[in-house]
Order: structure tokens, then sequence, then C-alpha cells
């Protein structure tokens, strides 16, 4: 989405809507990051010379350009990981995103554009309430737009939910302006334990020119390499 309002922002689907409007469980993470310790320690290997990478398994990893929906005329690149709330906050689920968020911005050559927001919760319980929070977020992103923007008409679909660890869910918001700008974004929310990641994916067009199951593998991509 351009400034026009703020900004643009995959799995099996199970159900898609339309509306138009003018855990983790506990542990996982320290088992995984345990598996690692064992098997250098049976190779005779200092944990001490494990590469960084490795080494902070308990950090979340963000989405790599190429693991984005492929653009057909551009390469995507990608920002710096950066730690807060993103600037501008993406119009859809934006309001929600806490001050431990951290970021990573994404762009084309052209009017393509992506975001990434992760937030470590301190139990997967509270991360459920935040991934919860953004669900019902996105899912009144349309009717909340149009109502703070009266020359903006909106609409949006729910594609479904994409099977990575506790789930991800898939929604679409078309927005169209009184002087003819459109545009179509993309945003899921999935979770993994104790950290919630929200993707945004967008570009000028209608509900036509979203690359919903490539967005759909970048979603699964992004929940399932937090950890």
């Amino acid at each position: 989405m351009t400034a026009r309002v703020t900004a643009r922002m995959t799995g099996r689907m199970t159900g898609c809507t339309t509306e138009r409007v003018a855990g983790r469980t506990p542990g996982r993470r320290q088992v995984k990051l345990l598996a690692l310790t064992a098997a250098v320690a049976a190779s005779g290997i200092a944990l001490g010379s494990v590469p960084a990478a490795a080494a902070a398994s308990g950090t979340p990893r963000f989405l790599a350009p190429s693991e984005l929906p492929p653009h057909a005329s551009s390469d995507w690149y990608a920002g710096q990981v950066t730690p807060g709330q993103p600037d501008p906050l993406p119009m859809c689920g934006g309001e929600a995103l806490p001050s431990i968020s951290v970021h990573r911005t994404y762009r084309t050559d052209l009017d393509t554009g992506a975001l990434q927001v992760t937030v470590v919760e301190r139990s997967p319980q509270r991360a459920k309430d935040l991934a919860e929070l953004l669900r019902k977020d996105l899912a009144n992103c349309a009717k909340k737009v149009a109502q703070q923007h009266p020359d903006i008409t909106a609409a949006q679909k729910y594609y479904g939910k994409v099977d990575a660890e506790e789930g991800a869910h898939v929604y679409g918001v078309h927005t169209e302006a009184s002087w003819g700008a459109s545009d179509i974004n993309l945003y899921s929310v999935g979770r993994d334990g104790d950290t919630v990641t929200l993707v945004h994916w967008g570009q000028m067009g209608g509900f036509a020119d979203a690359q919903v199951a490539d967005f759909k593998k970048t979603t699964a991509t992004a929940v399932n390499k937090l950890y």
C-alpha cells in the first residue's frame, strides 16, 4: 500500500470468505538447542567454535528475499533486521504490534513490497493471545479502513489456514481510492510456541493479481524457519 493509506502489505487452504465494505509445546526450542549441543559434543567440536547462526538458534530467523513470492520482472531486496515496530505501521495488524517487535522490510525495483514482523512473547499463552488479537485486526481491516478513509472502498477475503507449527492464517485486502488508485495486500499471522510472526505482501492491482499460492508458501516458510 502506498502512502495513500499507510503501507502495502502459504500450506493448505481450508476456506475462503469475502467481505466488502464502502502452543508450540513448551520446551520445543530448548529441545532443539539441546539436540544441537549433543551433536556438537559427540563430534568433539567445542561449542564456542560453532558458527554464530547455529549457536544462536534461540533467535528467530527472518525470510530471505528468495523465499518471497516471485516477481515477474524484478529481484527482491531485503533490509536489515531491525528492533522495534516498522514505520509506517502496516495498514492491517499494525496497531496490535507491541514495542518489542522486530521487523524486516523487502522491496523490488517496481511497486511490490513486503514486510515481516516477529514478536517473541514471555510465554506460549501470551503469544497465542497476540496471534488472536492480530487475526481479529486482520479480519476487520477492510471495515476499519473504509471507516477511517471515506474516499477509499475496501474489500477483503479470508484465504484459510496454513499448516505450519501452531498454524497460520492468510487474508487479502483490496483497496480502491476515489482518485483511481487500486492496491492488493496479502497478510498472514502465524505462531511457533512463544513467537508470533506477521507477513505482508502488497502491490498495485486487485484480487486477480494476488499471488495467494506463492504467499501461502512464503507464510509456511516464515513460520517453520523461526526456529
